[in-house]
């Protein structure tokens, strides 16, 4: 089990303290939505007959990788939350409950998406072929472009919007849990980091909302920025720690 590997292997630990090694029963549902999930990714279940048939399907492995690569990060930061934390309370289940519901319902979504991108930046037109043999354009008009930014923009909010409930959660519970002062200071960053994610996705909806679907190119790279906000926010955040380091280390010294 993949999940189990990472945790003998202590992957993702870094400086904050694991509350649990041990794989929960929400982890192992997690799992399998996860792995359903994936599997709704692939072009097709079947082995491709003719050359035709798998260069059709090779045509798909880039809008492929890149929702498998979003999914995984969605998956192991989940997994980083239950290895800090441990949290097995009822408002842990419900969010993490909201999370699978969110993956399940914007898988197909996520494809069609990166699908139709992925074929305009290598040169296609956006078109697909029906299993009629049948030669559509996947989108028809710049109104449901709009609309489709508009659903990615929801399910991008809403993933992050979970993860900041989550560590908000955590943060309230730290007493109990017994974070020292850097790992509460992490779970803020980890909260506010969620939280800028989420506003960039509020900032993409909006383009669409209120400038119009025209403005949809725009809106999509929205997301673009998400590498710069991230750094920009892990450069002041980084800076910080540091500090709150040195400030704890005097301390002990002190108490020493």
């Amino acid at each position: 089990m993949i999940r189990q590997k990472l945790i003998d292997n202590k992957i993702g630990q870094g400086a904050f303290r694991w509350r649990s090694y041990e794989v929960s029963r929400i982890e192992g549902l997690s799992d399998a939505v996860f792995g359903f999930a994936i599997t709704l990714l692939v072009v097709s279940l079947e082995v491709p007959k003719t050359f035709g048939e798998l260069a059709q399907l090779m045509n798909g492995f880039g809008a492929f990788a890149i929702s498998f690569t979003l999914l995984f990060l969605v998956w192991f930061n989940q997994h980083k939350f239950f290895r800090r934390y441990g949290l097995q309370d009822a408002t842990t289940v419900w969010l993490n409950a909201a999370l699978l519901f969110v993956v399940l319902f914007y898988v197909y979504p996520l494809k069609f998406l990166f699908t139709f991108l992925v074929d305009r930046f290598t040169g296609g037109h956006g078109e697909i072929r029906l299993p009629n043999g049948n030669v559509e354009e996947m989108i028809q008009n710049s109104d449901q472009m709009g609309t489709l930014m508009i659903i990615f923009g929801i399910g991008y909010f809403a993933v992050f919007a979970v993860f900041v409930l989550l560590h908000l959660h955590a943060y309230r519970k730290r007493e109990a849990l017994e974070l020292t002062n850097i790992e509460r200071f992490d779970t803020i960053s980890s909260v506010q980091e969620s939280g800028l994610n989420c506003g960039i996705a509020l900032v993409s909806v909006s383009i669409v909302l209120f400038a119009g679907a025209r403005f949809s190119s725009l809106a999509g790279m929205t997301y673009m920025l998400t590498g710069v906000v991230m750094a920009i926010h892990g450069f002041i955040m980084g800076a910080r720690r540091k500090k709150l380091e040195k400030q704890v280390g005097e301390q002990a010294l002190d108490s020493a």
